[in-house]
């Protein structure tokens, strides 16, 4: 619990709400678009087979981390299908941090 709470130590929550209650006070009064406010975030790329490879983790292995099939991690990595918007995020936090396997 300390290891979260100190994740957030600097975090400004009441700010950020008020930035967002501003934001959409200002579309509602016409005076901002609804894209002034959306907030969309670029996915990361990813190459499955080469985290896989640094983490030395079979298909198998590193489907079970990630809670898909070996078939799955298959096809992503010979080009077949391309992972989930959620499965890229989670790839790229364990190629920055491979600790991250060992917590999953």
């Amino acid at each position: 619990m300390d290891e979260i709470e100190n994740n957030f130590r600097d975090v400004d929550f009441f700010s950020g709400i008020m930035d967002g209650l501003q934001e959409a006070l200002a579309y509602e009064k016409g005076k901002a678009a609804a894209e002034t406010f959306a907030r969309k975030r670029s996915l990361p790329a990813v190459n499955v087979a080469e985290i896989r490879a640094e983490l030395e983790m079979t298909q198998k292995a590193f489907a079970e981390v990630l809670g898909v099939s070996r078939r799955t991690v298959e096809a992503w990595e010979n080009g077949k299908s391309t992972p989930t918007p959620t499965a890229k995020k989670l790839m790229f936090l364990i190629q920055e941090d491979h600790s991250l396997v060992n917590k999953l």
